[in-house]
């Protein structure tokens, strides 16, 4: 599944609006997709999508305010 597949299936399933998407790695050959959504009911929700075959995307790995949403945190490897 490509980033752009990903943003838009996220934004069908939430109907809310994409803020930022991005994919990283998970692993030698994984790597999932990350969606940041801005929902209706104005909470701000990261997806999670599995880019693997035959797994079904992650639901949400967590709820923010919209307010701190952790945009200038970096993990460095």
């Amino acid at each position: 599944m490509t980033l752009e597949q990903a943003v838009n299936q996220v934004q069908q399933e939430t109907g809310g609006k994409v803020l930022s998407a991005s994919t990283v790695r998970r692993g030698r050959n994984a790597f999932e997709h990350r969606i940041k959504v801005l929902t209706p009911s104005g909470h701000v929700r990261v997806v999670t999508v599995n880019t693997e075959a035959g797994r079904a995307p992650a639901s949400s790995d967590s709820t923010k305010n919209p307010a701190g949403d952790g945009e200038g945190i970096k993990e460095k490897h």
